[in-house]
Order: structure tokens, then sequence, then C-alpha cells
């Protein structure tokens, strides 16, 4: 199991990532430290991994969802509906894959403000 812990501002959360090819990347690219940016309850920011939108790539995810957005080569953690969002259902920008989990309460990121420095670590057991 690869966890990760992500500190956005003041806020710190673990997350599990997935056995897909996307993830590897990202647990290959640790750590990651940018400044994020908020749309609705997302939180996304470009990070240094190439891929391509997978075949399975998801249009609508689930509370906790971590996921990598290719057109802008962004990790989004995602919290509650966008702005794409149409009800209760959390719509990303366009489809992405969708590389782990948070563990626990995401919605505690609403607390981040847009412009947060954001870091991504591995945790080790």
């Amino acid at each position: 199991m690869r966890r990760i812990q992500i500190v956005a501002g003041d806020v710190t959360v673990t997350a599990t990532l997935n056995d897909s090819p996307t993830a590897d990347a990202i647990w290959a690219a640790l750590p990651i430290e940018e400044r994020g940016a908020t749309w609705g309850d997302e939180i996304y920011f470009g990070i240094p991994v190439f891929v391509v939108q997978a075949r399975d790539a998801q249009a609508i995810v689930e509370l906790g969802d971590l996921g990598y957005w290719e057109p802008g080569h962004a990790f989004c953690l995602f919290f509650g509906p966008t702005p794409m969002s149409r009800g209760n259902e959390i719509r990303p920008a366009s489809p992405v894959n969708v590389v782990g989990k948070i563990e626990g309460d995401a919605t505690v990121l609403k607390k981040v403000p847009s412009g947060a420095r954001v870091r991504l670590t591995a945790l080790t057991d």
C-alpha cells in the first residue's frame, strides 16, 4: 500500500495511491510542492508528471478522490462539488485519471485558501 501525506496550508490529510500507471508516475515524482488553486471544492496544481488520459478516466468522481488532470498536468483533490457539478455530484473540468483516495474526512480541505502551498510526500512505515 502506497500512502502519502498531503499538507495544504494548515490542513494535513493522508491518502492512499492506487495501482494505476498514473499513480506509479506520481509516486516516483514525490516529494512534490506547489502552490494550489481552488475551483469550487477542488484543489489543483501542476506537477512534474506527464502521462496520457487513461481509458477509464472519470467525468464524475467521488468525495475524497485524488485525480490527475492530463490537460494541465495537474494533481487534483476533490472534496465537494465544482462549478461544473450538477446537483451534489463532483465533476472535474474534464475527465481525470483517479489515482487514489483521501483517508478520513476530505471536507477538512474546505479550510484551505486558494494559493496555499501544497506538499505531497511519501509515507513509509
